[in-house]
């Protein structure tokens, strides 16, 4: 099924993606030492109808959220997965948008995972450190504004220990879940945002024994493109201090196995149902004029090309397990992530449980 059309007022995916790029590229460097690169700065929005679930973890204790669906069923699961700026306290998702609240009504189950900023949500090769010096005891989690750049040798989450997210979700996570709530750890699905969207493919891929279902939206999807390790690089400094070869070094596979352009033969082998979105970067009536508006149309444009790359890659290996929506309008920012997440609901609910 697709939701688009592919005209010539788009231009060329070439000239797009350098358009993209370098827009995305000057907006993240204007964006060290000034402002978020996702979202305008938002206060907590706590939801009273969730409850915190910790789970031991190879990196300590990781809380959840956890939003049960209205009609108490433990079969349909879905994962929500943050951007690269995930606070500690609390999801994004949660934060900023009601999607809890719909998908519960949907009766579907949420897991938020609290935390991983700057992840990809997977397993790092270490604990990030510059120059081989080890962190210090500051923290480096929570901010919403303001450049991670000051931040690349204090402490805080990925830094006093080595991020295993991947594991965490698949393994640790979904153990607990089904040993103490009872939640079906098989044919669930999972979403996320940016970073997040990139990281939900990755794990349906790897690990088709838990998601039938994989949604992202303005994801990376062709990390594998000229100028995208780099373009990762600066936006990794600025969303905490982190650096990315602790995650993977340049030389490594894992920029490969990270890469939903080449790993899309394993979502057809799957037969994982995927939903992959992104805004065309321009605002809408309400995104008014200012600067988080200008670094999100950049980012989202840079999303836009990536997820079109995927789109071509898929069509190319003749899949029919995915959906294409592009809106004509939208920028890097919760307002376009919570309505994709309202189109794809339909889609998700028939392929979890």
């Amino acid at each position: 099924m697709q939701l688009f059309h592919l005209g010539p007022r788009h231009g060329s995916i070439a000239g797009r993606f350098a358009r993209g790029l370098l827009a995305a590229l000057f907006s993240l460097a204007l964006a060290v030492g000034s402002t978020s690169l996702s979202a305008a700065s938002a206060d907590a929005a706590f939801n009273a109808d969730g409850f915190d679930f910790w789970v031991d973890s190879s990196m300590g204790p990781i809380k959840s959220r956890i939003f049960r669906a209205a009609d108490g069923n433990t079969d349909r699961v879905v994962y929500a997965l943050d951007g690269m700026r995930a606070r500690e306290d609390l999801n994004g998702w949660e934060i900023e948008t009601e999607v809890a609240r719909e998908l519960t009504k949907w009766n579907i189950n949420v897991v938020m995972p609290v935390g991983g900023q700057s992840s990809f949500y997977l397993d790092w090769n270490a604990q990030s450190s510059f120059l081989g010096i080890q962190p210090g005891s500051g923290s480096a989690s929570g901010s919403s504004s303001g450049s991670g750049g000051m931040q690349v040798f204090s402490g805080g989450p990925g830094k006093s220990y080595t991020y295993t997210w991947e594991t965490f979700l698949t393994q640790e996570l979904p153990i607990a879940l089904r040993d103490r709530l009872g939640f079906k750890s098989d044919r669930n699905g999972v979403f996320g945002l940016s970073m997040g969207g990139s990281a939900a493919l990755t794990l349906a891929a790897y690990h088709p024994d838990q998601f039938s279902f994989a949604g992202s939206f303005s994801g990376y999807l062709n990390i594998s493109g000229p100028g995208m390790r780099e373009a990762i690089r600066v936006a990794m400094l600025d969303a905490g201090g982190y650096n990315v070869d602790s995650m993977a070094a340049p030389w490594d596979s894992k920029w490969l196995r990270m890469d939903p352009f080449l790993f899309a033969p394993k979502l057809i082998e799957n037969n994982t149902r995927v939903w992959v979105s992104a805004g065309t970067g321009r605002p809408t009536a309400s995104d008014g004029p200012s600067f988080n508006t200008l670094t999100g149309m950049g980012l989202e444009t840079l999303a836009w090309v990536n997820t079109r790359a995927f789109q071509a890659r898929m069509l190319t290996l003749n899949a029919t397990n995915a959906t294409y929506d592009f809106p004509e309008f939208g920028i890097h920012n919760w307002l376009n992530w919570q309505d994709q997440v309202f189109r794809m609901l339909p889609t998700l609910s028939d392929s979890i449980g």
